[in-house]
């Protein structure tokens, strides 16, 4: 049996993630600051992709917030695909951000430039905390929500990246090895793109309707065709409104006009489809699709 059943993601969850979003933008500033007077790049890097976890977070607190709005005349399937989308804008932010540390960090490697590791340990610190946090708070929805998975992404990456950068510090402090700064820019960078490109299919794959990677097309038929009385099946479409819910749409013949129900009942108990748009024909009276 298929469970596609989910909770959905808590207005306080969403409450938490908005007070993270000012706590992150505060944590780029001072890194931003003290990249600067340091001349790490690698904390400037840190400050970047931690300045992309606080727009991601703020996009998905804005996905949410449209997510929990109702169906209307226009949406009729409501609004929860708004997560989706969200979940791929923090997708494309966490690649572009990926690319410019790439950038950074080479120029770096090839230019080593002198650094200060005390004032690099002690803010990668208080980074490290907040981003841990951060991933903490996500990570319980991350394996049933795109957008939520997304935001444990960068913040995991972002906490690597602290513990990368307080590395670089105390390299630094001991043996002068200013290139490590850029070599962890670098393994930070190849971390961020290498997910944003793993993440990519599963999010379009919704957007494009698609059906799910787990559920057969075939077998759906198969399994509609094995009730008594189905003669055809046909215009048959299966697709993911979101991570969550999963809609059907097909044509059947038959001489039993309360098929409908049964077939409606199978597929929600066989593959968890909720959503069911069943057009019920006889062999008389069948659409131009099956002719």
């Amino acid at each position: 049996m298929h469970e596609h059943h989910h909770p959905e993601v808590s207005p306080h969850t969403v409450k938490l993630l908005a007070i993270s979003f000012i706590i992150n933008m505060l944590l780029s500033l001072v890194e931003i600051i003290g990249g600067i007077i340091s001349g790490s790049v690698s904390l400037i890097g840190d400050a970047l992709h931690n300045t992309s976890d606080a727009l991601s977070i703020l996009v998905a607190v804005i996905a949410f917030k449209i997510g929990y709005k109702k169906a209307d005349t226009k949406y009729t399937y409501g609004f929860k695909r708004a997560e989706v989308i969200g979940g791929f804008i923090n997708l494309i932010l966490l690649f572009i951000s990926g690319c410019y540390l790439a950038v950074e960090g080479l120029d770096r490697l090839i230019t080593p430039q002198e650094i200060q590791g005390e004032m690099i340990i002690l803010i990668s610190i208080l980074a490290l905390v907040i981003d841990a946090a951060t991933a903490k708070l996500s990570h319980h929805d991350a394996h049933h929500n795109h957008n939520m998975k997304m935001l444990f992404v960068h913040n995991l990456a972002d906490a690597l990246g602290s513990v990368g950068v307080i590395l670089s510090g105390v390299c630094v402090l001991l043996w002068d090895a200013y290139r490590v700064d850029g070599v962890i820019a670098l393994m930070i960078a190849a971390y961020m793109i290498w997910q944003s490109i793993v993440s990519f299919k599963p999010i379009v794959n919704i957007l494009m309707n698609a059906a799910p990677d787990d559920i057969s097309l075939e077998d759906v038929k198969k399994e509609i065709s094995k009730i008594k009385g189905i003669k055809d099946v046909h215009h048959l479409h299966l697709w993911c409104i979101n991570e969550n819910e999963t809609a059907l749409e097909c044509h059947v013949v038959t001489d039993d006009v309360d098929v409908a129900q049964k077939i409606a009942r199978k597929l929600d108990k066989k593959f968890a489809i909720e959503h069911c748009n069943i057009q019920v024909e006889t062999k008389k009276n069948c659409c131009k699709c099956n002719l």
